[in-house]
């Protein structure tokens, strides 16, 4: 048995833009608590949750980490995560692992992109959410200022639980405490204003202590201030120097006492069933019923292979349970249960709900798979946390021939670990193309790759992601016909197309009349279409956003086989879409910029010059501004540079796709000049 339940433990994930200070913000907690001598650092390479030896290399965390720690019977799971956005997607696959999450906003830096994202992203996701104002005691940053600025842009309900005071060498705590001393507001007005938003959602409480004027005690105020956490009624706010040690016991006492158990926080969104017979899964954190665990993390770990992080959120799980991986039918069995502890881990005899988990060698398992001990829970998911696309992609192929097994395994492996990177085959040109959410995050798998796999490869400059479709119906026909000798090949096709809506996707249909082409070989013109939009025909990329339909044809009784139609389908379609204007469309993301406004100019000017356009400025604190803008893709594929370089270093951004629109004229001319398509499409 552990040393705790589930009611004493707490499931935190640090998140934040990069240099926030989270990973030097666990060492501090981690000493505190007594489980380090003193706190590692990051520029020494000697932090605990930072050990990737890229990550000590760039001075970064580049991947999501486990730390535990176990003070005062409370048993706290804390994730580091990254804060450069390349690295976003590792941030986001925490949530399902977590009741809440701790945005830590840079004193000095205010309010910067990713931050901002986190907490939208995890209101989304009825996470319970508080701010880290980190870096308190950095010369000349305006604290109240900052405080009004994040009150202003995430809401009211965002309100201190504690003050810096002394100039920021110590903080005071709040909400247990109605009096004393700090260096801006005061602690009776913040211990007013954060009881007041508590008691909100409790009218008897409010009753009691607005007509009758009662004292509360703290115990009264758990239930509430758990209730009003979950309903994103309150932010709370903490100040803390992770450097200093300022705030570090007072942050300690708000997780262990204030912050959500497994059994107070929000119930995590699982479905059960496919289609329309999807329903709501309710969990249920009792150590007797079913197992229910969910895989928010997997990792290629040197020593001991494939490592599956997991949370339990239902029944017990011990060395020997027969584990089921999804809807799969084959169990297998728990050999060894570890604890995490950075890099460490430690073997347990049983992992209780609430807990964060690991299992090390099954192969099978893969990242957000739920884990279970019984068919009734066969077709139970997670709904799905959306994550940036990736974008930026690279073509790659093994330097030396004959490796080229062994780069497929590696990046296999390499995938399973990110769910920002994806692969791509292009059939057409034979080509691997390994995709992701920037310069810098596909340079870093590729090194990653070299450490972890001996796998080195060559590149070529990153592609874009274009996409062809059509702006006007027209019909294709083609008769695909060849005998060679005995029974020969015949199919007969007429089709027409019609352009849809951006976004739509594709329609297929069939309108032919008579059995003039037997049902059965429908589907290998559909299959021909397929073949033909994946490949593409104006400039070489897939198609999209139209409707086929089938308006006729012939068929005969002995040559007609399913080859000859998946030709016919294929050449007619090309056929068609050769006289329907087609067009290119190019991926158009929004960047979120974070920029000192002296730079103003010059950043603009630049959007300007890649085809860009501003859709939204803010001012913010601090001298910085906050943009909103649209830019086509292919014109940012070295931008973290070019901004670097415009703004002296200090700004910064996050990007998303947004939509696709045609190429101006004289790119989709240089496309399709280059495009050579293969002899049967001609």
């Amino acid at each position: 048995m552990p040393g705790y339940s589930a009611e004493e433990i707490r499931n935190i994930a640090l998140v934040g833009h990069s240099g926030s200070g989270k990973t030097t913000l666990i060492e501090a907690l981690l000493a505190q608590a007594g489980i380090t001598s003193e706190p590692g650092r990051v520029e020494r390479g000697s932090t605990v949750s930072d050990f990737d030896p890229l990550e000590r290399e760039y001075l970064h965390s580049l991947n999501s980490t486990v730390v535990s720690i176990d003070h005062d019977r409370i048993h706290l799971n804390l994730i580091d995560t990254p804060g450069l956005p390349d690295f976003i997607g590792q941030s986001i696959s925490t949530f399902p692992a977590v009741e809440s999450i701790a945005v830590t906003i840079n004193a000095a830096a205010g309010i910067e992109t990713v931050a901002r994202r986190m907490l939208q992203w995890a209101a989304q996701r009825k996470l319970c959410r508080m701010i880290l104002i980190n870096k308190i005691d950095t010369p000349e940053c305006d604290l109240p200022a900052l405080v009004a600025q994040i009150r202003d842009q995430f809401g009211a309900e965002c309100l201190p639980i504690n003050l810096p005071a002394e100039g920021g060498k110590r903080v005071v705590d709040c909400f247990f405490n109605p009096e004393g001393e700090a260096d801006f507001s005061s602690v009776a007005e913040a211990h007013s204003n954060i009881i007041d938003q508590v008691i909100e959602v409790d009218e008897a409480l409010m009753e009691r202590y607005l007509e009758q004027g009662q004292a509360l005690q703290a115990e009264q105020l758990h239930d509430p201030f758990e209730q009003a956490l979950r309903e994103g009624h309150l932010i709370p706010i903490c100040f803390v120097s992770a450097t200093s040690g300022a705030g570090i016991p007072e942050l300690l006492s708000v997780f262990e006492r204030l912050m959500p158990n497994p059994l107070e926080g929000n119930p995590p969104p699982f479905r059960i069933g496919e289609g329309e017979s999807e329903k709501p899964f309710q969990v249920v954190a009792d150590p007797q019923r079913h197992v229910v665990a969910h895989v928010f993390k997997v990792t290629a770990d040197p020593y001991i292979g494939k490592l599956s992080i997991f949370r339990i959120h239902q029944g017990t799980i011990r060395p020997n349970t027969q584990l089921y991986i999804g809807d799969g039918r084959k169990p297998f069995k728990v050999t060894h249960l570890y604890k995490l502890y950075g890099k460490g881990q430690q073997e347990i005899a049983q992992g209780i709900p609430g807990d964060i988990c690991a299992v090390a060698k099954v192969e099978e398992i893969t990242f957000d798979a739920v884990l279970h001990d019984s068919h009734e829970e066969d077709y139970l998911h997670l709904l799905p946390l959306e994550f940036p696309r990736p974008l930026f992609g690279l073509a790659i192929e093994a330097v030396s021939r004959g490796d080229e097994q062994r780069l497929g395994n590696a990046l296999q492996r390499i995938v399973e670990e990110d769910p920002c990177l994806c692969i791509e085959q292009n059939a057409a040109l034979n080509e691997t193309l390994l995709l992701g959410l920037g310069e810098l995050h596909l340079r870093l798998t590729l090194e990653k790759m070299k450490q972890r796999f001996n796998v080195s490869v060559t590149t070529r400059p990153p592609r874009i992601a274009y996409r062809e479709t059509i702006t006007a119906a027209a019909e294709g026909f083609h008769r695909h016909k060849k005998q060679t000798g005995g029974a020969g090949q015949f199919g007969e096709v007429t089709l027409r197309i019609e352009p849809l809506a951006r976004g739509e996707g594709f329609q297929f249909s069939d309108a032919s009349k008579g059995g003039v082409i037997p049902h059965q070989f429908i589907p290998a013109i559909e299959k021909g279409v397929l073949l033909a939009m994946e490949r593409g025909v104006i400039a070489g990329f897939p198609l999209q956003d139209l409707k086929v339909t089938v308006l006729d044809g012939k068929h005969h009784s002995v040559d007609s086989k399913e080859v000859a139609f998946v030709s016919a389908g294929k050449r007619a379609f090309i056929e068609a879409v050769t006289k329907a204007r087609g067009v290119v469309l190019e991926p158009i993301v929004q960047l979120d910029l974070h920029i000192p406004d002296d730079s103003m100019g010059a950043v603009s000017g630049d959007l300007s010059a890649k085809r860009g356009h501003l859709l939204a400025t803010n001012a913010l604190e601090q001298g910085m501004l906050h943009l909103k803008a649209e830019v086509p893709l292919a014109e940012i594929s070295e931008y973290a540079n070019q901004l670097n370089a415009l703004t002296g270093g200090r700004g910064s951004y996050t990007l998303a796709f947004s939509h696709y629109q045609p190429v101006p004229a004289a790119i989709q001319q240089q496309l399709t000049a280059a495009f050579i398509p293969t002899e049967e499409e001609e």
